[in-house]
């Protein structure tokens, strides 16, 4: 059985471009943490985003979205969105399955690559309140950042099929 071809970061500018969807992208060097890119961002308009790749107990997959300097605690975070005995970090070979991206390149757009709907989505409920004009987040790549306004973002989101779960932290 051949596998599933993952998406890369030329078809998702495809994806966004066929859904016009207008981005505005900064190339920077590889970063693998939100403290190490945020030197290079620091002039983008609206909210930068960091992401967690998380599981439950019943082996459930969790992607989580939030403002890059929000403190997470995956445990309130479990109580509200039901997931059974909590959240915890995933393993890298799942990401790369599911996602088809590596640790350092979490990214929603990367549900992109989520055809069977196995990742629920959690977002930061001010990430998509318009408490924010745009939202930032790396193209399938830790060496750019990608800015879209946030309804394209919600399009972009609902074109993979997958709900945004919104919660306040």
């Amino acid at each position: 059985m051949a596998a599933e071809h993952v998406a890369g970061r030329a078809e998702l500018e495809a994806k966004l471009k066929e859904l016009c969807i207008e981005t505005v992208t900064v190339e920077h060097p590889e970063v693998f943490t939100v403290e190490a890119m945020m030197p290079y961002v620091q002039d983008l308009q609206g909210a930068v985003g960091k992401n967690l790749f998380l599981k439950d107990k019943k082996k459930k997959l969790w992607l989580l979205s939030a403002l890059h300097d929000r403190e997470v605690k995956l445990a309130e975070v479990a109580k509200t969105v039901g997931a059974p005995g909590g959240l915890r970090l995933a393993d890298e070979s799942i990401l790369l399955e599911k996602l088809g991206v590596k640790q350092g390149c979490v990214t929603p757009y990367a549900l992109i690559n989520d055809r069977n709907g196995d990742v629920k989505f959690i977002v930061d409920e001010e990430l998509v309140n318009g408490t924010f004009e745009k939202v930032n987040f790396h193209p399938l790549s830790n060496a750019a950042t990608m800015g879209v306004t946030v309804e394209d973002f919600v399009k972009f989101i609902e074109s993979t099929g997958h709900q945004i779960i919104k919660v306040k932290f």
